[in-house]
């Protein structure tokens, strides 16, 4: 008679593969299949369009310098500006307190500072030699390549109390946006100018993820508030610069917004997923432990 056995080796009279009548009784369908809901994938999309946002307004600066419309001492400012606020918004949502942190940010940022101006004079000659356009587009495909690598839920470097380090493709996503900065900078007519643009574009792109991370966990309404103002800044300077600019990043956050969420809606509905016997044994506890 055959018995149904996880060990014991092969039955006389039945093959191996043999399976008695009571086989499908315990299959089960979707049964780990989340369902979703349009709202609250919309509101979880926020986070896309928010960096999507960021780095419009950071490609906008570009242009706007390179155009010399902005001059050294406006970017200057904008920079300390951006960071005492970064710097207010990271203490504020950061608990508890401590001076032992505050010590640290601030040498942190103190050596961030001192080195990217001792370099300032290397990334203004780096690139001397190769056409404008070679330059171009080497900067738009980096920063195609740091939009598709970017950890849109986590940050670009660890938050304060996290335990865990940012993964390897946020990495690569992150020197990949500091290798187009560095192009960018290296067309700017004077060093200066090149420290400026550099310290502004590596703010926003180190910084910029732990400020809206923080902000995120911090209150939540408070991160969609911000969000949303953000969105109307990134297109209402889009549009002043290019009516092109301003369609396309209108149509990115109009697809990652509603569109995407929607189309996920959708495909959800033909999901079909079978469990049963024939699945892999899984461990109903932490094998770390």
């Amino acid at each position: 008679m055959w018995r149904k056995v996880a060990y014991g080796g092969r039955q006389s009279g039945y093959d191996d593969n043999y399976t008695d009548e009571s086989f499908l009784e315990e299959m089960v369908m979707n049964a780990n299949v989340f369902k979703r809901y349009l709202l609250k994938v919309m509101i979880d999309s926020v986070s896309i369009s928010q960096y999507l946002c960021i780095v419009a307004l950071v490609v906008s600066t570009w242009i706007l310098t390179l155009n010399l419309d902005i001059d050294e001492s406006t970017l200057l400012k904008l920079d300390v500006g951006l960071l005492l606020v970064g710097f207010s918004v990271l203490l504020l949502t950061t608990c508890p307190f401590s001076l032992k942190l505050l010590t640290k940010y601030v040498l942190n940022i103190s050596f961030f500072i001192s080195g990217l101006y001792v370099l300032a004079p290397i990334y203004h000659t780096l690139t001397r030699s190769i056409s404008s356009d070679s330059i171009w587009a080497l900067a738009v495909s980096l920063l195609l390549v740091h939009l598709f690598l970017h950890d849109y839920s986590g940050s670009t470097i660890r938050p304060p109390g996290a335990l865990n380090n940012p993964k390897l493709i946020s990495n690569i996503s992150l020197n990949a946006s500091i290798v187009a900065s560095v192009l960018v900078a290296s067309r700017l007519p004077s060093r200066l100018h090149v420290f400026a643009i550099m310290l502004f574009s590596l703010q926003v792109f180190l910084f910029a993820p732990l400020i809206t991370f923080c902000v995120k966990k911090y209150h939540f309404r408070l991160h969609l508030l911000f969000s949303f103002a953000l969105m109307v800044v990134a297109l209402s300077v889009t549009y002043q610069l290019h009516r092109m600019f301003f369609f396309v990043l209108l149509t990115l956050l109009v697809f990652v917004s509603i569109v995407c969420p929607y189309w996920l809606i959708r495909i959800q509905e033909y999901k079909f997923e079978i469990n049963g016997p024939w699945d892999e044994a899984k461990l109903c506890f932490d094998i770390t432990e």
